[in-house]
C-alpha cells in the first residue's frame, strides 16, 4: 500500500467502484433467486452508500464552484450557481 495521501477524487472513485462490486453482488443474488429480504437489505445498503458519494460530491460543489461564484461578485453567476445548488439539493429528496 502507498504512502501517498488519496486525492479526494480518488477517494470517491474508489467508493463508486467498491459500489460497483455491491452492485454486481446484488446482482448475482437475484441470478441465485436468493431470499428477497437479503436483497432488499443489499439494495438499501447500495442506496446508503451512492447517497455518502453524491453528499460527498455536492459538499464538493459548494465548496469549490459555489464559493468561487462568490467570490467573483459576478451576481449572474452567483444566482446561476446558487439555483443549481436549490435544484440539486431538491432532487436529492
Amino acid at each position: 500500500m502507498s504512502d501517498t495521501i488519496k486525492s479526494p477524487d480518488q477517494a470517491t472513485v474508489n467508493r463508486l467502484q467498491r459500489i460497483a462490486g455491491q452492485v454486481h453482488g446484488v446482482a448475482k443474488m437475484i441470478e441465485e433467486d436468493r431470499y428477497c429480504i437479503d436483497v432488499l437489505t443489499q439494495l438499501a445498503a447500495v442506496k446508503s452508500a451512492l447517497g455518502k458519494v453524491e453528499g460527498a460530491v455536492l459538499k464538493k460543489h459548494a465548496a469549490c464552484c459555489v464559493s468561487e461564484a462568490i467570490a467573483s461578485g459576478n451576481e449572474a453567476e452567483q444566482r446561476e450557481k446558487f439555483n443549481e445548488l436549490i435544484e440539486l439539493i431538491g432532487k436529492r429528496k
